[in-house]
């Protein structure tokens, strides 16, 4: 792989990753409740889901997956149906934070939240199009397709760490500004607001 290619990847990849959707703004909440760390540690969930994604693209499945209008329908559907879940229940949210507890209380309570971002990255049919029609712009034909897919797979996880990172610290510095209990409520609702954009959003989308 040439090195102009990884300098043109890189940034557009990291604004991808930097872009304001719903497991950025799931990290956000997720710091404002429960701290920084668990937010980041929160975040391998949805690593996880994209390195199913980019095994899948790389095998040629993904390709399939996107192009059956019934799976597509399947995956949106279930994908907005959680976001609006998830809407709800922050919305409903106690004004109280949790991230005291004991260690049994806060591993099950981690395991929850990155389930949380692997089932809203998995249930999103647009990082399915990510990985089929914008990877493959930068891989080389002529050379080992398999090893530059894994290269480029690589940098994409390493930058959505950061952005996993960048916005879990945004939602960190919001939850000591929301210190007063009416603050947190307006928090909760902004962010159950914009999870249930983001699913409406994601009905209206389209293949292609």
């Amino acid at each position: 792989m040439e090195l102009y290619t990884l300098l043109l990847f890189i940034p557009a990849c990291f604004a991808l990753n930097m872009a304001p959707g719903p497991n950025n703004l799931l990290s956000m909440a997720n710091a404002k409740h429960h701290g920084y760390r668990t937010a980041c540690l929160a975040g391998l969930g949805r690593l996880m889901a994209f390195v199913v994604m980019i095994g899948l693209a790389a095998s040629g499945l993904a390709v399939v997956l996107y192009a059956s209008e019934r799976i597509f329908l399947v995956i949106k559907v279930l994908g907005a149906l959680y976001l609006f879940w998830l809407a709800f229940t922050l919305w409903n949210a106690t004004e109280e934070d949790s991230v005291e507890g004991d260690g049994k209380h806060r591993d099950a309570q981690l395991l929850q939240l990155a389930r949380q971002e692997f089932l809203v990255a998995a249930g999103n049919p647009k990082a399915i199009l990510i990985f089929t029609a914008f990877l493959p712009q930068f891989v080389d034909p002529a050379g080992n397709v398999t090893v530059q897919f894994a290269m480029l797979g690589a940098l994409f996880l390493a930058l959505e760490w950061i952005a996993i990172a960048g916005y879990a610290f945004v939602g960190l510095n919001l939850r000591q500004w929301f210190s007063r209990p009416g603050r947190k409520r307006v928090f909760n609702r902004a962010c159950a607001g914009l999870l249930t954009a983001a699913g409406v959003g994601m009905l209206s989308s389209r293949q292609g």
